[in-house]
């Protein structure tokens, strides 16, 4: 087999599909997010999910502006230095965001800043407190960066209280130097997440990891073992697609039947909830934990 054979892509198997945005809902929250400068990471990560999140009018907030200061090799969010500017008119912008869609369960995520101090903790416990002193009945998720592991970042977040707190560990062990930026860790990730657990046993925490990257069925069995030893609630499990021709090529398409066999494995391990599949995302089927969360608490 020559080189440029053995470069060829693989062929996109016909189960992974997403269908073209559009719709009335879809067009409504584009325009109100371009007029009020709101970034959500549906848009800058190019998510699969984009077109059905929106017309179903749920979407997930990107805050902390839409650079980011790290280069992983599978994220199609830009790279740049934001030489420590925060928008501070984020905070409003996404409570009017939530309240224009009426939503009940809000994910507000971000992008890396390791231009900041605090990595920006600060800023995102401002836009949580602010969700919830707008409406009492909302329950914030927060997908959050790795804050350098740094707990007096860590606390600033947990004190305000979100209803999950999610850390993603994106990759097992073996692919984390090839696929995630040289500051990410897979041991800090596993920390951070296991700090929240320990200081704020009553928030719930996730992660998310990716399949395709080059790594075994056993070893993503391994990480979720790993992400259930530091007491995570919830995991998710999408296939990874490049983004481009500059990202990481795909290693293998995981077939529906195989996350199928991932989901079981991962609720023997004790998750509360499970979402497996190959078009899932880490805020995929987000408002369905609170059913999940309150079983396990008893509540319900």
């Amino acid at each position: 087999m020559n080189s440029s054979t053995a470069e060829r892509p693989l062929r996109i198997p016909p189960w992974i599909r997403s269908k073209i945005p559009g719709g009335e809902n879809f067009t409504e929250i584009k325009k109100y997010l371009t007029e009020n400068k709101l970034h959500t990471v549906c848009q800058e990560a190019s998510c699969p999910n984009l077109g059905k999140c929106w017309q179903e009018r749920t979407a997930t907030a990107m805050i902390l502006g839409d650079t980011c200061t790290r280069g992983c090799r599978f994220c199609n969010v830009k790279t740049g230095n934001p030489k420590g500017v925060i928008d501070q008119n984020e905070i409003a912008s996404t409570v009017a965001l939530a309240s224009r869609l009426a939503l009940r369960y809000i994910v507000v995520t971000s992008v890396d800043r390791d231009d900041l101090q605090d990595g920006g903790a600060a800023h995102f416990a401002k836009v949580v407190q602010a969700l919830k002193e707008s409406d009492d009945k909302l329950l914030v998720e927060v997908l959050i960066p790795d804050f350098k592991g740094e707990e007096s970042s860590l606390h600033i977040l947990g004190r305000s209280q979100p209803f999950v707190i999610a850390h993603n560990l994106e990759t097992v062990r073996s692919q984390t130097t090839r696929v995630r930026d040289r500051r990410a860790n897979y041991d800090l990730s596993l920390s951070v997440l296991k700090f929240f657990k320990s200081n704020y046993p009553h928030i719930a925490t996730k992660s998310s990891l990716m399949a395709g990257l080059g790594e075994s069925f056993e070893e993503i069995v391994v990480a979720m073992q790993d992400l259930a030893n530091v007491g995570v609630d919830i995991v998710t499990l999408g296939q990874y697609l490049r983004p481009s021709r500059s990202h990481l090529s795909v290693a293998k398409y995981y077939t529906p039947e195989e996350f199928a066999r991932l989901e079981r494995a991962a609720y023997d391990l004790g998750f509360s909830f499970v979402a497996a599949g190959p078009m899932v995302r880490s805020s995929y089927r987000a408002h369905e934990y609170v059913d999940a969360l309150a079983v396990k608490n008893g509540s319900k």
